[in-house]
């Protein structure tokens, strides 16, 4: 049997989502379940003086309401995600935080009902922009024992990154600035919550049940093995479905109280506010360079919204500035600024994003002051080793998709004068970055069977955010033991399965493959073993080491068995396997994924307008396990960046209100915004990283996107735009070269 590893495999889960077959949080039927809808503060700091809840109660179909005054026992779950419980106290921390839950027989009842709800407050006053809180606190390291994120490297004799900057013949400093940015993903969040007994078991889209069951155990104040996460499909994450929220530990306590299931879905503005968005920054890098382009000196500092209520802790230089470029001074300073505003959490390479938005333009303008070539000066400062520890590659060719990503777009016809490429009322220009995000190797175990019915299982709590998994599980098992696709099932999305890999960081196809090779192999082991225990067996009495497995048979000289023949004759529906516990490696090697970007965009003369016309990315991700899907992932990453460059903001009015809180203020790229978009991939198997050689690639993609597009505006029109998103208002009437008209 052909290999269909690295293939264009049809997507395995493709009808069901199709056909609406699939279930998502919001379609598993249950018997008897109330609805319920949150109440949110008008305020972003302050307390609760008063709440009138009396005509809510009052409405039809209502069963409960419950506020501070009249509260659900609900517990924090400090360390990870928000640092406060909900509805425990009066305090209101920012804008959008849930004060009360009506619960009702119908969702529209309930909503109704929440909208009679008066509040009154007593204000404070909020913080609600970073200058408010600079210059902010050092970003700590994320463990005791781990590297410092704010690392400083200096030559023998340089005492300082400054001292290091003012002897370089060249120095550019480059400041750029991003509001909030939403994840909007298609599905808004939401949960059902059903009891039996003392067990919980939870619908609810999750990008890691088995966290999931955890925190929410934590929150609710029970054992972790009492609760039970069925995330079968997701419709989209970003990062924003790795942490428990507070609505689901309510709707889970309410349904608890009340002894009925409760579903509870948040509206989109509710979704926006309550489940976390990328921090709102600003970004100063500062090169310095030897005329030959030679660094000599990267400063890479930064000040990121971390609320008060708990969030993520952006740190956009360390898998960034730290890693791409050899120098020999390198300063890092993350800095963390306190705010009033509703939680952060990761989205879409949530450091590797912005961060490479800043160096990747800081290169490009120094490029410029060079007057190098873009490509040129990163060739020049390629680094064999990662600067900031010196550690070594699993694999890197970065080269390589410099060299091809440029040879499929036609770098060699750039024309470097900004400007000077004109068609009718369109300035045309080109820009490339680089692209790097860390991989990751943590073992995770899958328990994989042979059924009597001839068919092959996979079981993992690893849920299918969208990103392919159940094609791609299906595919390496397919390999690992010579059966047919069509013959392979994957059970994903239930923390009930074997705790595997999340879907999160690009882990889950990395960690997945060689789990389930590793299984395979035990699993035809144990195959061997029956054939030669069972009785009617031609294999019985034989050494188990005579024996081959091959396509799913078992033989020994003319003697063939299929796997299900002998489980009929031992009389067992299945023989099952689960990950043997794997050796730590010793190797202290880095791992990550790399590329280069191409992109082309088109600039009105006369209204500024910008359009992305053409885009062609090269990546370097270990072995590619499946084709359809990676091309998926690769140009819905690249999608994601041209939103970020130039539409996607969610900027917070001195209220704490977020202004962009529907699909119709908060933009984001759709079909007209998207040219066409050549991604390959350069497919070497990474077997120092693991045995599959395949690394993650999901979020690769995004990092240095928007630098390329941003980069190719300057070459367009001449104006530098370094605060995103780069909107029409930034670009007209600003053109130093005159060729953008003037209004």
């Amino acid at each position: 049997m052909n290999t269909p590893i690295g293939s264009d495999v049809a997507r395995v889960d493709g009808r069901l989502k199709v056909t609406g077959a699939a279930r998502y949080t919001a379609d598993h039927p249950v018997d008897r379940a109330a609805a319920a809808h949150v109440v949110v503060s008008a305020i972003a700091r302050g307390r609760v003086r008063a709440m009138h809840v009396d005509e809510a109660r009052r409405q039809p179909g209502v069963i409960a309401v419950y506020t501070p005054l009249a509260p659900l026992p609900i517990h924090a779950a400090p360390g990870f995600g928000e640092n406060y419980a909900p509805l425990q106290d009066r305090e209101v921390r920012f804008r959008g935080q849930i004060i009360g839950l009506v619960v009702a027989e119908t969702a529209e009842q309930a909503r109704d009902a929440a909208a009679r709800v008066t509040v009154e407050y007593e204000e404070a006053p909020a913080r609600t922009s970073l200058s408010a809180g600079l210059p902010g606190l050092p970003s700590p390291g994320m463990s005791p024992d781990g590297p410092s994120p704010n690392p400083t490297l200096l030559a023998p004799g340089v005492d300082t990154i400054d001292d290091a900057l003012r002897a370089s013949a060249v120095v550019v400093e480059t400041t750029v600035e991003q509001e909030a940015q939403s994840h909007v993903a298609m599905e808004p969040h939401g949960i059902t919550a059903v009891w039996q007994g003392d067990d919980l078991t939870v619908y609810s889209g999750s990008q890691a049940p088995q966290m999931y069951a955890m925190l929410l155990a934590t929150r609710i104040g029970i054992p972790p093995d009492r609760v039970r996460v069925v995330s079968p499909f997701v419709g989209g994450g970003f990062g924003s479905r790795v942490p428990v929220w507070s609505e689901a530990a309510l709707a889970a306590v309410a349904a608890r109280e009340l002894a009925r299931p409760v579903r509870l879905a948040l509206t989109r503005e509710q979704s926006i506010v309550l489940s976390g968005h990328r921090p709102m920054m600003t970004q100063r890098v500062r090169l310095g360079a030897d005329r030959d382009g030679t660094l000599n000196a990267v400063s890479h500092e930064s000040a990121a919204e971390l609320p008060a209520v708990g969030g993520w802790p952006e740190i956009p230089a360390t898998e960034t500035t730290g890693v791409l470029y050899r120098t020999r001074n390198l300063a890092i300073d993350q800095r963390l600024v306190t705010m009033d505003t509703p939680p952060t959490w990761a989205m879409r390479a949530p450091n590797e994003a912005p961060g490479a938005f800043a160096l990747e333009t800081a290169m490009d303008e120094l490029a410029v002051a060079l007057d190098m070539d873009p490509l040129e000066l990163r060739l020049r400062n390629y680094t064999t080793t990662v600067p900031s520890s010196g550690q070594a590659w699993t694999s890197k060719r970065l080269d390589e998709c410099y060299r091809i990503g440029a040879e499929r777009f036609g770098w060699e016809d750039r024309d470097p004068v900004p400007g000077s490429r004109v068609d009718g009322d369109w300035l045309i220009g080109v820009g490339m970055a680089s692209a790097v995000y860390p991989a990751h190797a943590e073992p995770w175990p899958v328990r994989m069977q042979l059924r009597d019915s001839g068919t092959v299982v996979v079981s993992a709590s690893t849920p299918d955010i969208g990103t392919g998994t159940y094609t791609v599980a299906s595919i390496v098992a397919s390999d690992a033991l010579g059966v047919p696709i069509e013959r392979v099932t994957a059970e994903l999305g239930d923390s009930a399965l074997p705790a595997s890999a999340p879907a999160a960081g690009s882990r889950a196809a990395g960690a997945l493959a060689p789990a389930i090779q590793s299984t395979s192999r035990v699993l035809i082991a144990a195959l061997l073993d029956l054939a030669v225990r069972t009785e009617g067996s031609p294999f019985r009495g034989l050494d188990p080491s005579a024996l081959t497995y091959r396509e799913g048979r078992v033989e020994a000289g003319a003697d063939s068995a299929s796997f299900a023949e002998l489980l009929g004759m031992a009389r067992l529906p299945a023989v099952e396997a689960t990950t043997p516990v794997a050796e730590p490696s010793a190797a202290r090697l880095a791992a990550h994924g790399f590329g280069a970007h191409f992109c082309e965009v088109r600039v009105n003369r006369f209204t500024g307008e910008p359009r992305v016309s053409r885009f062609t990315s090269a990546f370097d991700v270990g072995r590619v396990l499946s084709a359809r899907t990676a091309r998926s992932q690769f140009v819905g990453a690249v999608v994601f960046g041209i939103g970020g460059a130039l539409l996607e903001a969610n900027p917070v009015e001195e209220s704490g209100r977020f202004a962009a809180g529907n699909l119709g203020d908060y933009l984001v790229a759709v079909n007209a915004d998207v040219p066409p978009i050549d991604v390959t991939w350069l497919d070497y198997s990474d077997t120092a990283f693991s045995a599959t050689g395949a690394r993650g690639l999901g979020e690769l993609g995004t990092v240095g996107s928007a630098a390329a597009v941003g980069n190719a505006v300057f070459n367009a029109t001449g104006i530098r735009v370094r605060d995103l998103p780069i909107t029409l208002d930034k670009l007209i009437g600003r053109g130093e070269t005159g060729a953008l008209h003037r209004v």
